[in-house]
């Protein structure tokens, strides 16, 4: 009798552990319902973040495959038994959800449920979401609910705990957001006066140019030659200070999908043949994303500008919980220690940063004549 109490104590620290690891809403959503359907043992778990236009923000499900939940089609509306658990107060529990009368039906591609265990997620008096749960893995008794009032206890502790956990993450996003706020206007400043200085030496030296094409050409090529090299410097200027933004696209799509449309890019506007492929990586914590995507950009701007390479070959694939992004290329190489005498770091010292700082690292391989190879591992979720 007593590893009962133990098991189940065990299961609930090991969730609520869990919730309070990640920062991220996202992250945070997908660890609770994840949590709630492991130990409630259920086939089917979700959790529905309301907007305010009769729809959801966010829905995330445990239990359906990738395939299934596209073909289910768009998110559900608020309404039926997902309206009255964002609604109501007390959890819901249900023998069979589609006998109730809210139940309105779900698409044909839905999964079949029929026991029914829901209820909100609440801060005080706001309704940060609904969490539920379908098809109890357990002999039902005859027309009965196969979740049990143990059950609705157990959730209801997982739920506030679930509401810390969410208030935490959107405390830390909002935050996260003003100090990005705050990133933009400095760099929007450092942006102004470095290029600006930059376009005001440009224009300056091509007028020089003009004046002297026709009675000095050959102090005029000098002068244009330097107005390409100002150009170029004002261009770097500007990447260097636009690379610092987050890209929306990091968190539309992800990193596979933002990783590969990039290179695709830099396939089409370059020499050298650059190529992407990823195994078995479908998301890690935004922070291990935007690191990694930080890091595959400096490493291929490198391999594109310094190198002399042919080629370049980048692979993202699963290890254990996290992932590996390696960055290949078949070019000059260089002497890592000689590099790092002379001062010319080549972007390893930040690409080392940022790896270390969501937990990961960062190796280099790479010799003169026998091109240069960037791994950088991270740990996941």
């Amino acid at each position: 009798m007593t590893d009962g109490p133990r098991s189940g104590l065990y299961a609930v620290s090991t969730a609520l552990l869990a919730m309070s690891r990640h920062l991220e809403v996202r992250d945070v959503l997908k660890t609770i319902v994840a949590s709630a359907r492991e130990l409630l043992d259920a086939q089917y778990a979700a959790l529905g973040v309301p907007d305010d236009h009769g729809g959801f923000a966010q829905f995330v499900v445990d239990g359906v495959s990738d395939e299934q939940w596209k073909a289910i089609g768009p998110l559900p509306r608020q309404h039926g038994i997902l309206a009255a658990m964002l609604h109501e107060e007390h959890a819901e529990r249900l023998a069979d959800v589609r006998k109730d009368p809210r139940f309105g039906g779900w698409p044909s591609a839905h999964p079949d449920m029929s026991d029914f265990l829901g209820l909100p997620i609440r801060d005080g008096d706001e309704t940060l979401g609904a969490l539920f749960l379908a098809n109890k893995n357990c002999p039902k008794p005859d027309g009965g609910c196969g979740f049990t009032e143990e059950d609705e206890e157990l959730l209801g502790i997982l739920a506030q705990h679930a509401a810390i956990a969410l208030t935490n993450a959107r405390l830390y996003e909002r935050s996260r957001e003003l100090t990005i706020a705050e990133e933009r206007t400095r760099l929007a400043h450092e942006l102004h006066d470095a290029v600006s200085q930059k376009l005001f030496s440009l224009r300056l030296t091509a007028q020089a140019a003009a004046k002297l094409i026709d009675r000095d050409p050959v102090r005029a090529k000098g002068e244009l030659q330097q107005v390409a090299a100002l150009a170029a410097e004002a261009a770097d200027e500007l990447r260097a200070a636009v690379t610092e933004l987050r890209p929306a696209a990091l968190d539309e799509d992800g990193l596979v999908a933002t990783l590969r449309t990039h290179i695709q890019v830099l396939d089409r506007a370059h020499a050298p043949q650059v190529t992407f492929r990823c195994e078995g990586v479908r998301a890690l914590p935004a922070s291990q994303e935007e690191a990694m995507l930080r890091v595959a950009q400096e490493a291929l701007h490198n391999a594109l500008r310094h190198s002399g390479a042919a080629r370049v070959d980048v692979v993202l694939e699963k290890r254990g919980q996290g992932a590996v992004l390696r960055i290949a290329d078949d070019g000059q190489g260089f002497e890592p220690r000689e590099t790092r005498r002379a001062g010319r770091h080549l972007g390893l010292v930040s690409m080392r940063d940022r790896a270390g700082g969501v937990g990961g690292r960062l190796t280099v391989e790479s010799a003169p004549g026998k091109g240069t190879t960037i791994e950088m591992e991270v740990p996941g979720g």
